[in-house]
């Protein structure tokens, strides 16, 4: 198979009749086909670059690497935010050469080349030397085709044609509303997790959304929930959607404590008072039933490709940037509400990493085996990769795979040139 066969047949086998969906596994392995990825894929759809809370005063910035493309987003001085190309219009050197910080000015290291925050070329060394022909309101910096945000969540398009974000959000806008909603002025927190996995970056994307590996493969996190008084009678079942273009949520009632609004005995007599005020707080401005929802259950919204809100014991967002057929590069942030309690901050920290942090109980459990199934690729022998569970209901639970399902599609279309 080589990547001139990029149809949707050739490497996604959906036979609905027989109640059969496979994947080919050199979708995971072949560097054609992450090659067509990065043009088909990660060249033209919306991808995840920051929040808005990152970049609050005119000035501040952040660096990010989107699909092995390097780009910063700024706020302006006009208060506006910008995403540009990270790259000098003169001689192409890098130009934002930190992770994140505040700048009136970017100045070229290599020629000293400036640019405002507005992007535009404001010194030139010499400039006399380059006379009255040179058009320089044309050399500024290059902003990314397309840039929205939605609900503080910032996304860039190298695609100038591509749908409005809105739409392209589709049903994964109501989830972002959700927890937006529930969260109020809600920041990032400063710091990050970052890791890399040896592993196809879809694999990671059915992982996020896959609701039957937890119980199996976090046995040592469960047990230690047990231990400390956390009920887990029911489980973790609940529904598994598709949202359109992509995009899949899990959504199911959670079994464990909530820092928005849910006490549980692990956080201690002490927060109760403060954790019904928040509850009643959410009743008060949402209603009961919308309140229950954003208190009492857990989501896990992927949206496509490759960012992932894990709305759980805290909200960690996450992407996953693919860096060859069979590497990944993950990072981590921390969304909480701007003016919470100190210590209602400390034990959503708490949970971000007890769980979801590189050292905690579910992220090495969840690195083991999506590299163990990169290695099972290698070992040859079996073709496809069966995604069917479920099929045969009418309504998908948290421990069927429409959700991946829905996922594929969307990969099988952009990968035929459909979309």
């Amino acid at each position: 198979m080589t990547v001139t066969d990029a149809r949707t047949d050739a490497y996604v086998d959906d036979d609905r009749a027989h109640h059969r969906f496979r994947v080919h596994r050199s979708t995971m392995t072949s560097p054609d086909v992450f090659a067509l990825e990065i043009e088909r894929i990660f060249g033209r759809c919306w991808l995840y670059v920051g929040h808005e809370s990152e970049i609050r005063e005119p000035g501040d910035y952040v660096r990010r690497p989107i699909a092995n493309r390097q780009v910063f987003m700024v706020r302006s001085r006009s208060g506006q935010v910008k995403v540009f190309h990270n790259t000098c219009p003169h001689r192409g050197a890098t130009i934002c050469r930190k992770d994140a910080g505040n700048a009136k000015v970017f100045q070229c290291f290599y020629h000293a080349w400036s640019f405002d925050t507005e992007g535009s070329l404001v010194g030139v060394p010499d400039r006399e030397a380059y006379g009255d022909g040179l058009d320089f309101s044309a050399l500024g910096l290059r902003s990314v085709a397309r840039v929205e945000s939605y609900r503080g969540f910032v996304f860039a398009c190298f695609d100038p044609d591509v749908v409005g974000l809105v739409e392209y959000l589709a049903g994964a806008a109501e989830y972002l509303d959700l927890i937006v909603d529930a969260t109020g002025d809600a920041e990032i927190i400063s710091g990050t997790n970052a890791y890399a996995i040896d592993a196809n970056w879809k694999l990671l994307a059915e992982n996020s959304i896959d609701g039957y590996h937890a119980v199996p493969t976090h046995d040592t996190y469960f047990k230690y929930l047990t231990a400390l008084g956390t009920s887990l009678a029911g489980g973790v079942a609940g529904t598994a959607t598709g949202l359109g273009n992509g995009h899949a949520v899990l959504e199911y009632r959670a079994p464990w404590g909530r820092p928005v609004a849910k006490w549980e005995p692990l956080f201690g007599e002490d927060a109760r008072e403060e954790i019904d005020r928040l509850r009643a707080d959410l009743v008060e401005r949402h209603g009961e039933e919308r309140a229950a929802r954003m208190a009492d259950t857990n989501r896990n919204l992927l949206i496509y490709p490759n960012l992932v809100v894990n709305d759980i014991m805290a909200i960690t967002v996450r992407t996953f940037m693919p860096v060859s057929a069979d590497r990944m590069e993950v990072t981590a942030w921390e969304l909480a509400p701007r003016d919470e309690l100190p210590e209602l901050r400390q034990r959503r920290l708490d949970s971000f990493l007890t769980f979801l942090g590189p050292g905690g109980f579910a992220t090495p459990d969840d690195i083991e085996a999506l590299e163990s199934c990169q290695q099972g690729f290698r070992s040859g022998g079996v073709e496809w990769n069966d995604i069917s569970r479920g099929m045969a209901r009418d309504v998908p639970q948290t421990n069927d795979e429409e959700q991946m399902r829905a996922f594929w599609r969307q990969w099988a279309s952009h990968m035929a040139g459909d979309l």
